[in-house]
């Protein structure tokens, strides 16, 4: 496979940035190296995640705010995590679809990525291409997660401020509870606010808030928006900027403590990815684990006893 051009890749080449991608995703030759290359050039980017229920209309909330961003001469990358085919592992949403207008433009870069079978939607080459964008030279950069209920929560693991999506008439606020969403919203949108039953889901909402206790002290606004009519992306946009300005002036112990945490999980999902892959490429290892699968499969075996005879040496 030949080498990705750091160079071209620092200067935000498309076609150089879709094969890093690539790289990362497909765990290749070469991409932890390519990663060690890149990662002293990452840290300038604001990585906003976007998560919420599915219907809510985040790829719409998501395209106006790139447009947006756009207009205001800024360059714009995209993640969207698809849920992945459990028969080829590629993703089956295909967002790039809804989006075609916007992907024809030059300063916004569209990567659709499959979650992999991880439950949280965000796999660790999620995290790597959030890292490539942030190094292209993208000065905002949108990870859409899949919208599947409580792992959502692994949207935080990459954003600098999480954006939630809910809908009026849906019940979203109490899927929101079920979710944990409330602890890692730093602002909350109300999408489709032409439907009925606003003010009651603001309402509801505003009184989860006050009983969740944040360790930094931020009270996540509230915004009403109509994506399908470009009505309230300028106030999402504004109550973005203001939690990022509140997060980068306040060294509270809590933002400390969520950054850590960030860095941790990044650390120990590597560690499993490459124990895992080591213990795989043992001699003899893939011989048992077939063995073991047809035994567990004909319930010869249970499984936590088939992985303790993977781990005997």
């Amino acid at each position: 496979m030949s080498e990705i051009n750091l160079e071209k890749l620092l200067a935000g080449d498309p076609r150089t940035v879709a094969r890093a991608i690539t790289r990362v995703e497909n765990g290749t030759a070469g991409a932890a190296e390519l990663m060690k290359q890149i990662y002293p050039h990452t840290g300038r980017a604001q990585v906003i995640g976007i998560t919420g229920a599915p219907g809510a209309g985040k790829s719409s909330l998501v395209d106006r705010l790139a447009e947006f961003y756009k207009n205001a001469g800024e360059k714009v990358g995209i993640v969207c995590i698809d849920p992945s085919s459990p028969f080829s592992g590629g993703a089956i949403l295909g967002d790039r679809i809804r989006m075609n207008t916007l992907g024809l433009d030059k300063n916004i870069f569209i990567r659709s990525m499959a979650t992999r079978g991880n439950l949280g939607g965000l796999s660790r080459a999620t995290v790597d291409a959030v890292s490539i964008l942030d190094a292209a030279g993208f000065d905002k950069v949108i990870v859409e997660t899949v919208g599947v209920g409580q792992d959502e929560v692994e949207i935080v693991k990459t954003a600098d401020v999480s954006v939630v999506v809910l809908v009026p008439g849906m019940g979203d606020d109490i899927q929101a509870i079920k979710a944990g969403i409330m602890e890692i919203g730093d602002v909350f949108v109300i999408n489709k606010a032409d439907r009925e039953g606003v003010i009651r889901t603001k309402k509801e909402l505003e009184a989860l808030l006050n009983l969740a206790h944040r360790p930094d002290m931020w009270n996540p606004p509230i915004v009403p928006t109509i994506a399908t009519e470009n009505k309230g992306i300028d106030e999402l946009a504004e109550a973005i900027e203001k939690y990022v300005g509140f997060s980068s002036r306040a060294f509270s112990e809590g933002i400390s403590e969520r950054k850590e945490s960030i860095a941790r999980w990044r650390l120990l999902e590597l560690l499993r990815e490459r124990l895992l892959s080591d213990l795989l490429k043992s001699d003899g290892v893939k011989g048992k684990l077939d063995k073991l699968t047809a035994a567990s499969a004909q319930k010869q075996i249970d499984p936590y006893s088939a992985v303790e005879e993977l781990l005997r040496k």
